[in-house]
């Protein structure tokens, strides 16, 4: 394929990683973000062994392990009975890659450290309302009236409230959940804690509480651990007024063990509340568009797949331009390469999630028995950890050819 004039909208993991990988190969890429500097916004997050394979595709494993933590195990318990809901060890799939506890700060530094190293063009301040193919090419239309391109492709990376998607498929397209959490992010205890284990606690399915090693988001930066909190996002307004004394006391009683965490939260400001939502495109595809990361698929945070579905979006588009004959042809190809994984795992967010977060009496004992079940039964083991761990129906993206500098570019 001839190199292209590329246009990446948004500056989260899915576009900062596509912008390394279409540039590598030859692409002129410009990235367009709606903050002045742009920045990353959360807590924590597991990466998975899928996601991880992809940085190290792009030459940046090392970087984001010196940072993050070894994740090796899964464990949850419910607070009422003490029964063990959930023990999942990465070490019963081949090969026993662990997960890594991130913060997002660390994840956004390392793939934007090498979008800047790579002197790829990012235009800040822009607020994309959607895009205008009048001229046979998608152009950028911006809040300010700012018109960019036209382009011979445009990557939609936007999130989960994508105004390019919204307005090509409808205002409607974000389904927001019932359920939130609160986020913080404090410093690793002392003791009381795995540093290689995410574990939670459950309160029947209406309170969730973890924790999550994720390492450091810079170097010579004290040590993480993300904590998180269920929460309904209509009873948010009434949490922050209700002051952090009662909720604490809460806290605490369900797990006692959290005492040495709670104690660096002194005020409200130091939690931030996470709202989701749940949608899935059924083609994250159009004309010289392709849809990629939450903008194409959102859902629960439950199975912790966001941003190894994000990485693994931008290898696979990547993958598809460089086979492909035309962008046409790509985009199909491109579409074709996530189809399943994606539709299998947001089905399965979709199932799990009231089993987690709900208010059913029912569902959570479902999930305790069902649960302990499969885990006692013969493979059990594994086929949770390759349920975690996003191997289901996945594609063969990280066995791709890396590519770990620019390609040697033509002059036009």
């Amino acid at each position: 394929m001839p190199h292209l004039d590329i246009a990446i909208c948004g500056c989260g993991p899915a576009g900062l990683a596509a912008a390394l990988f279409l540039h590598r190969l030859g692409h002129r890429i410009v990235l367009v973000e709606r903050f002045a500097e742009p920045k990353p916004l959360g807590s924590g997050l597991l990466l998975q062994p899928g996601g991880q394979l992809v940085l190290e595709q792009l030459g940046l494993g090392q970087n984001i392990a010196a940072l993050g933590r070894r994740v090796t195990r899964l464990y949850g318990k419910e607070t009422a009975s003490g029964r063990v809901v959930l023990d999942v060890g990465y070490a019963a799939l081949a090969g026993g890659l662990p997960g890594r506890g991130v913060h997002r700060a660390a994840l956004f530094g390392v793939l934007f450290e090498a979008v800047q190293a790579e002197g790829i063009s990012i235009e800040t301040r822009v607020e994309v309302l959607g895009l205008d193919w009048s001229a046979g090419r998608p152009a950028i239309l911006a809040q300010s009236g700012r018109r960019l391109g036209p382009f011979d492709l445009v990557v939609d990376a936007l999130g989960s409230r994508s105004a390019i998607a919204e307005s090509l498929f409808g205002p409607k397209l974000h389904d927001p959940l019932a359920w939130g959490a609160l986020w913080a992010s404090l410093p690793w205890p002392q003791d009381g804690f795995d540093q290689t284990t995410l574990e939670q606690r459950y309160c029947r399915a209406n309170r969730m509480i973890g924790v999550l090693p994720i390492g450091r988001r810079a170097e010579n930066i004290p040590e993480e651990a993300a904590f998180f909190w269920s929460l309904k996002a209509r009873d948010f307004a009434r949490w922050k007024t209700a002051g952090l004394g009662p909720w604490l006391a809460e806290v605490q009683s369900l797990w006692p063990e959290t005492a040495s965490l709670l104690a660096n939260i002194t005020d409200p400001g130091q939690l931030v509340f996470a709202s989701y939502g749940h949608h899935t495109l059924a083609l994250p595809t159009a004309d010289r568009l392709a849809i990629i990361g939450d903008a194409a698929h959102s859902t629960s945070p439950q199975l912790g797949q966001g941003a190894n579905m994000a990485l693994l979006d931008a290898a696979a588009l990547a993958m598809a331009l460089e086979a492909s004959a035309d962008v046409s042809r790509a985009l199909a190809t491109y579409a074709q390469l996530r189809r399943w994984h994606v539709r299998l795992y947001q089905a399965l967010g979709a199932v799990l999630t009231p089993f987690y977060q709900s208010d059913s009496a029912v569902l959570p004992v479902l999930r305790d028995r069902g649960f302990a079940m499969l885990s006692a039964m013969p493979g059990g083991g594994k086929l949770l950890a390759s349920l975690v761990a996003g191997r289901w129906l996945a594609s063969d993206l990280p066995k791709a050819r890396t590519l770990t500098a620019p390609a040697q570019r033509v002059q036009d």
